[in-house]
Formats: C-alpha cells, structure tokens, sequence
C-alpha cells in the first residue's frame, strides 16, 4: 500500500512503564482531556445505573457497515450497554438519525461527519456528534467490464453510472469525484443511478449502467464475487484524490489497490476515506467507554468481514479531524494509554 494509507496497519504503539506515557498523536485528546478535567477522566468508572442499550445505524442490508454492527453486536451481548444494530442507508441517513435522536450510535465515513460537524452540503446546520474512534479506511471503487468502452474517468462522460444509494456516503464521494473531471454538467454531464451496492452489481452484470461507484474495504466480498463472473478494470483514481484533498482537507488520502485483488495484474491507486463510529454527545461517557473497551477486545472479529488485513490501534483510532472525540472517548484513551 501506498503514501497514508501505512496507517491502515500501523506498527503497535509500545504500551506504558513506570514513569512513561505513550503520545498517541493528537493534540485534541489531550487538550479536551484538560478542559473536561476530572469529569472527563472519570467518564470510564462507575458512578450512574449503567445504560442498559445503545442502538447502532449501520448501512443496508449485506454491506460492511452492518456486518461490523453485527459483530459488536454479538460481541456486546450479555453486557451493558448492549449494542442493537439497525439496517440504514448509511453515512448520510445515520447522521440525521443520530441528529433525531433514534439511535445513540452511528457509523459514517469521514467526508460526510466532517460536512456533519460543520453543517454544510446535505446538514443545514452543524450536528451535535462526536467520534468515538476511526475505525478503518475504505477504498474508493470505480469499476466498469473490462472489455468495455470505459478506461478513464473521462469515459463516463454522458454514460449511466452508479452513484451509490440515496443517503449513502458513497454518493459524496461519488459526486465530488464527477465533479473534479467537470461530468456534473453540460452535455458530458454523466447520468448518475443511485443504486446500493448489490443493485450496482446487478446492473453492471445486465448492462443498465456503465460503470459503479462503491466505497468499502479491499477486497468487498460482493465486489470479489462480482469479479470472479465479470472480468473488471479499476479505474485509476490517484490523480482526483490529490485534487479532492486539496479542496476538502485530509479526510481524503492516497491509497492503492495491491496487485492480486479483484485480478489486478499491477496496483491502481485510488482515494482513500477513514470511517468513524460516533456518537450523540449527551450519550453518557461511561457507555462510550463500555463500548470502546469491546471495540478494542474484539477488532479482529469486528472487521474481518469488512476489510483484509485492518487492525485498529489507538494511534489510527483518534485521528478524527475536524469531529471531535466523545469525553467518554477521551476517557477511554488516556485510562488505557495514560
């Protein structure tokens, strides 16, 4: 893997001796830590009747998001506060639900928090939440039949394109990235089918759409299947993800495909984007604590089927960017890592 992208498997900090202090890297978590004072530093202990349940927007039906809601599910069961999973339409649905207020927990990809926190694009105002860790970067997928007529992202100038679904984070990118080639507009302008990540698949197998947008981890099982029936080209996306941090901040990195996944012969590089799990910020930070200290016993399972080769550690877990971490977040990090 390629330029940021590193983190994804970062070496393991070295844990804390007498007298030491491991820097976790993040300025926030230690000033917010100083501003909460001994509350904030409390927020891991016991002192309230323990929330008994916490409700998790996830993302449709077979995708990563609810695969991972699934596991800290199970993994969660029998214990306070238990997570219970709800299928959504991902990033952009689970902030507005966060935002009403029916669930305490949610995940999302980074471009689409940050929009969250600052109240622009699909959020009329800035949005209460708060991020309780990142948990891993997904990768941006264009994908078109290998011995069809589309090999750059200039090709899909006036072609059909899956977009991703209604109130997915993958529809920001999407859009964004059309943007950046000037295929928003004008008589090149690409026409954009929102379908979810199967319904793109499908349309891809039969025709209806030329090319898929699908941001997710590598390799996505539906992808992997999709390109054992259907002979791929990964359009190369390196040269957009430059033009996209420069515009929007860090929240986009370099990334790369490595040869072998999806029968690529050689690395394409593409855009990567972090996924957070957050958080109403009135969710008590005892709970956050709870639910942190799952996510760090049982990562491995947690992400297994959602992306190869992750591992979470809590030098990648607090670089949220603009969100700010939870105080029950901040609790959990300088309780473990001091």
């Amino acid at each position: 893997m390629a330029g940021p992208m590193i983190s994804h498997s970062p070496a393991a900090p070295p844990r804390p001796g007498p007298g030491r202090r491991v820097v976790l890297g993040r300025r926030v978590v230690l000033g917010a830590a100083l501003g909460w004072g001994a509350a904030g530093l409390a927020g891991c202990g016991a002192g309230r009747e323990p929330v008994q349940r916490l409700r998790l927007a996830t993302g449709p039906e077979g995708g990563p998001y609810n695969a991972f809601g699934r596991a800290l599910a199970a993994a969660t069961q029998g214990h306070a506060p238990a997570v219970v999973p709800l299928a959504t339409a991902a990033s952009v649905d689970n902030l507005h639900r966060l935002d009403d207020g029916s669930v305490e927990l949610a995940l999302a990809m980074a471009d689409t928090a940050e929009d969250a926190v600052r109240g622009r694009n699909s959020f009329g105002r800035p949005l209460p939440v708060a991020a309780l860790a990142r948990i891993y970067v997904n990768y941006t997928h264009l994908l078109a039949p290998a011995d069809g007529p589309v090999r750059t992202v200039a090709d899909l100038a006036g072609r059909r394109v899956a977009v991703g679904a209604d109130g997915s984070g993958v529809q920001v990118v999407a859009r964004r990235l059309l943007e950046t080639a000037s295929l928003t507009g004008g008589a090149g302008r690409v026409a954009e089918v929102p379908l979810a990540l199967g319904e793109s698949v499908a349309a891809l197998c039969a025709g209806r759409v030329d090319a898929l947008f699908w941001s997710g981890g590598v390799p996505t099982p539906a992808v992997a299947e999709l390109a054992r029936e259907l002979p791929l080209r990964v359009l190369a996306l390196d040269g957009p993800a430059g033009v996209l941090r420069a515009r929007y901040g860090p929240v986009y990195t370099a990334a790369e495909f490595p040869a072998g996944v999806y029968g690529l012969r050689e690395p394409v590089g593409t855009v990567g984007v972090g996924n957070y799990l957050l958080a109403r910020t009135d969710v008590p930070a005892d709970a956050v604590c709870a639910v942190l200290r799952t996510v760090f016993d049982a990562w491995r399972d947690l992400l297994r089927e959602v992306t190869a080769g992750a591992r979470l550690e809590p030098r990648f877990a607090v670089s949220t960017g603009a969100v700010p971490l939870h105080p029950g977040a901040t609790a959990y990090y300088r309780s473990v890592y001091g």
